[in-house]
């Protein structure tokens, strides 16, 4: 209790500003948990154990260790005070013995001075290792995960213990370990990898984004045109992972990757059909198709850094799919990790991508140390996401590749784009546009009937020249083809010759059309319609001439715009239910007859809503911040918290 007190002090001295970032940072293990209504119920929130376990995921070496030494002390200080209760009695029921495992020495905490911690931890004399512990204090205090009293003194979360105490954190380390870079060069030279410039590392980022950006869209477009269906298990089947693996031009475990960063970004959503759950874009993929390149990559990117798996990665005796819900919480530290420890290797000097655990008869001993190395300084970054976690060099090895894939990652080392997402991953629209030209809404069409985007089309050419010719090559120019089936493709749409001609020589780059191409469009034209197929949601039949002649003159019908096709047919394009309804509202009994012919018997329908998921609100830790602390926007407090 008295801890929660003084965390609650802490978090009132705070700005609106400030405890909107804090709320922002915690913002996913927070939202598993009631909205708090006051600053003790978010104090309570914050040192919950399910909360705990989440955010100490996130802390580097300095900071665990001296959150671990604070509790480990404070602990013990606490049951120096108050002496354990009495045990139980023998045989007693196991709720007694629970009790008094978890009675008040366990659980109790007391202040700590930070001179008792820093002597603990060995860093009592001015120097790297105080700055350090200093440093480290200064981020819990921030970060909720520590409270600092009126006298100065530390007070943590009385669960603490229960989650470090097994954890073997060695001693305070001020800086991460440095890769050894002389062993990397010479592993590189070995593999007859030259040095890469920064200027070549940016060159490859660019070449992969646009790549992904291009993969992305042809993945959402396959999905737009056909969605996919999961399989009453849950999940992906694998021959729906293959068709989309062909329309992405990508292989399956990276379209499994992609699906599932399409999903968490919100670009897709699982909707219940009739027939099943399937998956198909959103409404924000409309406005996602109005954007540069670099801010299409933006969210895909920003949901990779926070995704609870390694979708590339399907652990042993188990069958690779995808749009299910990840369980792997450490995931996320493990990709910072990893992003971290490749900052610190300069271009040219870093390793070749470690082998997959499918080809591990390929890696060698020095691939396997190098993959160590690498592991050992992720692990200063974020120790609980490494230390004693099963398949850490499995998972470590699919999620370099899938950074790779990404454009995060080339030669051993972070692309610009990979450090602008280890920097932040919410801001990475400046980073993208710079990265990637803007998009070109004109084409070069060729007398060969071919078209050729020098560069990435935009919305309107892409679907322009997708509507009336067939896609044949991508890369850093794409090309399409122009054929009397997609020529007729475009007719079918509305489109007439005429303004087929206008709308592509209004995107031609020469500002004209080539004449064999003219020639097609209008040879496809004048054979275009010569039959036609007549379109009728519903049908009425009579033997009786006369009163097909009166329901076809009938005002209250007009609605129904009948029209007939034959003397005893009538064609409506409303639906049978509301045909059926409409007769009978003007006097007649009508029946419904069945596609075979028989008289069909009618039921009244079930009806199924689905419910809309709100998008976030920017402004909501801003506003919640506000509530908590009672202020207002236009009145802002400015004190500070204490002992920040």
């Amino acid at each position: 209790m008295e801890g929660l007190d003084t965390l609650t002090r802490s978090l009132a001295q705070r700005t609106p500003e400030q405890l909107a970032a804090l709320l922002g940072r915690h913002a996913e293990p927070l939202a598993r948990r009631p909205a708090a209504t006051e600053l003790r119920g978010l104090a309570a929130a914050l040192w919950s154990y399910e909360t705990l376990h989440h955010l100490v995921l996130h802390l580097d070496q300095p900071r665990l260790l001296m959150l671990a030494t604070t509790a480990r002390i404070s602990q013990e200080r606490a049951g120096r005070d108050a002496p354990a209760p009495a045990a139980p009695a023998p045989g007693a029921d196991y709720q007694s013995l629970m009790a008094h495992r978890l009675s008040f020495p366990q659980l109790a905490t007391a202040p700590v001075p930070p001179e008792d911690v820093h002597a603990a931890l060995g860093a009592t004399s001015p120097g790297p290792e105080r700055a350090a512990a200093e440093t480290a204090l200064r981020a819990l205090y921030d970060d909720g995960l520590a409270a600092p009293t009126e006298d100065g003194a530390i007070v943590v979360p009385p669960r603490t213990p229960q989650l470090l105490a097994a954890h073997d954190l060695g001693p305070l380390s001020a800086q991460a370990p440095q890769p050894a870079l002389a062993d990397l060069d010479e592993a590189t030279a070995r593999c007859g990898i030259t040095a890469f410039t920064a200027t070549a590392l940016d060159d490859e980022s660019r070449a992969a984004a646009a790549t992904l950006a291009a993969t992305v869209e042809r993945l959402l477009g396959s999905l737009a045109t056909q969605p996919a269906a999961l399989r009453k298990s849950g999940g992906l089947a694998i021959r729906e992972i293959k068709r989309l693996a062909k329309a992405a031009g990508a292989g399956e475990p990276y379209t499994r990757l992609l699906l599932d960063l399409v999903l968490a970004a919100d670009l897709i959503a699982l909707t219940r059909t009739p027939s099943g759950i399937t998956a198909l874009p959103t409404s924000a993929y409309d406005d996602w198709l109005t954007r540069p390149p670099g801010e299409r990559l933006a969210p895909v990117l920003t949901a990779w850094s926070a995704l609870w798996a390694v979708p590339t990665h399907t652990p042993f005796g188990e069958t690779p799919t995808a749009l299910v819900r990840g369980q792997d919480r450490y995931a996320p530290a493990l990709r910072y990790a990893l992003l971290a420890a490749l900052a610190e290797v300069p271009p040219g000097a870093g390793a070749p991508l470690p082998p997959l655990p499918a080809d591990r008869e390929q890696r060698d001993g020095e691939q396997r140390s190098q993959l160590s190395a690498l592991l050992r300084v992720a692990s200063w970054h974020r120790p609980l996401a490494l230390i004693d976690q099963p398949m850490t060099e499995d998972r470590a090895a699919h999620t370099l590749h899938e950074a790779a894939f990404l454009g995060l990652v080339a030669h051993g080392t972070l692309t610009p784009l990979g450090r602008a997402l280890l920097a932040d991953p919410r801001a990475l629209d400046e980073p993208l546009r710079d990265l990637l030209p803007p998009l070109l809404d004109q084409a070069h069409f060729q007398a060969d009937l071919t078209a050729v985007v020098p560069g990435r089309p935009a919305a309107g050419l892409a679907a322009l020249l997708g509507s009336s010719a067939d896609r044949e090559s991508e890369g850093h120019a794409v090309t399409w083809r122009f054929t009397p089936t997609s020529v007729r493709r475009a007719l079918d749409t509305g489109r007439t010759a005429a303004t087929l001609l206008d709308d592509l020589t209004a995107a031609s780059a020469t500002g004209a059309l080539p004449q064999p191409l003219s020639y097609l469009i209008q040879d496809t034209a004048r054979a275009h319609g010569r039959m036609r197929v007549l379109p009728a949601a519903s049908c009425i039949r009579s033997d009786d001439e006369a009163l097909v002649r009166e329901l076809a003159a009938h005002r209250a019908l007009r609605s129904l715009e009948l029209r007939a096709v034959a003397p005893t047919v009538l064609v409506s394009g409303r639906p049978p239910a509301a045909t059926l309804e409409a007769l009978r509202a003007a006097g007649y009994a009508p029946t419904l007859e069945s596609d075979t012919g028989i008289t069909a018997v009618e039921r009244l329908p079930e009806h199924r809503t689905t419910a809309s998921a709100s998008a976030p609100d920017p402004g909501a830790s801003l506003a919640l911040a506000h509530r908590l602390l009672g202020s207002s926007p236009e009145r802002r407090e400015t004190a500070s918290p204490t002992g920040l």
